[in-house]
């Protein structure tokens, strides 16, 4: 039986958990949040990257995120982010939804799995 390993464990929540070969992160939002959506996404994107990296793998290695941004007009510009960022021809499988978040100025938040 494969062992959980639970990163980062707080009362709450995790900030990764490894299972396996996989790797599941808690939600991401950018650190600095008086950026526009673009700005927030390039924050969160670097913040996935060192996860992913203290968990010993890479974004070659997602197989899926999940995207939340809480207002759709942004899904262009988080996007044109995404695009510069994501390991062409490894892009993971990918959801994006539109939703309120936990607070009015997180404008972006991303969950991903990945293998290690």
């Amino acid at each position: 039986m494969d062992t959980i390993h639970r990163f980062d464990a707080g009362p709450r929540m995790s900030k990764a958990v490894r299972h396996g070969e996989t790797i599941y992160t808690m939600g991401h939002v950018a650190q600095d949040r008086t950026g526009d959506i673009a700005a927030q996404t390039a924050d969160v994107l670097s913040r996935l990257d060192s996860t992913l990296a203290k968990m010993g793998s890479e974004k070659s290695k997602l197989l899926s995120v999940t995207i939340y941004i809480s207002d759709m007009e942004g899904f262009s510009a988080m996007n044109e982010v995404w695009d510069a960022w994501v390991d062409n021809p490894n892009a993971p499988a990918r959801t994006t939804v539109g939703a309120p978040l936990a607070a009015p100025d997180i404008l972006v938040e991303m969950t991903a799995v990945a293998s290690v």
